[in-house]
């Protein structure tokens, strides 16, 4: 077990000392076999002079003895002797207790960044909003069919303002990936044009076997009666709880009962537009 403090040359209780040679002088050199030497404080020293013991009537900075005035040079150290504290070992994993803390051991100082990091401090729980990302569809979809899915014209969002958080999604004909598990909030942002009597669903679909088979999670609707042409805004979202990244997939569908329905798209601003964001840690 490691040692903590003093080094191993001065963890007896009592050291002797190198006598002092007077000069005339009221401050001196404490040495240890010629070597500086540092007490712990005056109250640890002891030391003789002309056979009188001398003890905290002097002043101990590092390693000088002030004794407050001059010491004759005809003086003579008898001896000087330094009482240690003994041994200190480093606790043990685990010893050190709340109990053990006295009340308001910690302070603001001691919770600054450089000593408490991120990274101590969120181990183990979860990190908040750690994936932040956004699509758009950069081109409108004319004519759309029945149980179309965004499969092109899908870019992540390049405007000068925007910026992600974390690794961001994955696209690939209009499949999106998860960078890691979570559960997510997923939103898809829609502007849809209809000129002829239509009710467009449009669906937020989840697979969690990579893609073999999908579930319609969240619907949104819009619609309108007779010819007149019509533009339709609204927002559909739901949750996502990814389990395993390399499994879950998300897509974008929609259907119609008339192909005169068009999504919205624009490479210059949002239109339809998707987003992802992790909430926190899976479920």
């Amino acid at each position: 077990m490691a040692y903590l403090g003093r080094g191993l040359d001065k963890i007896s209780n009592i050291e002797v000392l190198d006598n002092i040679t007077f000069d005339g002088s009221s401050s001196y050199s404490i040495t240890k076999g010629s070597v500086a030497f540092t007490p712990n404080s005056a109250q640890s020293c002891l030391i003789s002079i002309d056979g009188v013991v001398q003890a905290t009537n002097f002043t101990v900075s590092s390693s000088t003895i002030d004794f407050g005035v001059a010491v004759p040079s005809t003086s003579t150290c008898n001896f000087f002797l330094h009482y240690g504290t003994g041994v200190m070992t480093v606790p043990s994993d685990g010893s050190v207790t709340t109990a053990k803390l006295g009340s308001n051991a910690v302070t603001t100082a001691k919770i600054t960044d450089a000593n408490v990091t991120s990274a101590k401090m969120f181990s183990g729980f979860a990190n908040g909003i750690t994936m932040a990302d956004k699509f758009k569809l950069s081109v409108t979809q004319s004519n759309v069919s029945d149980g179309t899915v965004f499969t092109s014209n899908l870019e992540r969002n390049d405007d000068p303002t925007f910026a992600k958080i974390g690794a961001g999604m994955t696209e690939s004909s209009g499949i999106f990936t998860y960078p890691t598990t979570g559960l997510y909030k997923v939103i898809w942002n829609f502007i849809i044009y209809t000129s002829s009597d239509a009710a467009v669903n449009l669906f937020i679909a989840v697979s969690s076997d990579s893609g073999s088979t999908y579930d319609q999670v969240a619907r949104g609707l819009q619609g309108v009666s007779g010819s007149l042409a019509v533009y339709n805004t609204g927002t559909v979202s739901t949750y996502v709880n990814v389990t395993n990244s390399s499994t879950f997939r998300t897509k974008f569908e929609v259907t119609s009962v008339a192909n005169s329905t068009s999504l919205a798209g624009n490479a210059s601003y949002e239109t339809n537009s998707l987003e992802f964001i992790r909430l926190g840690d899976s479920q």
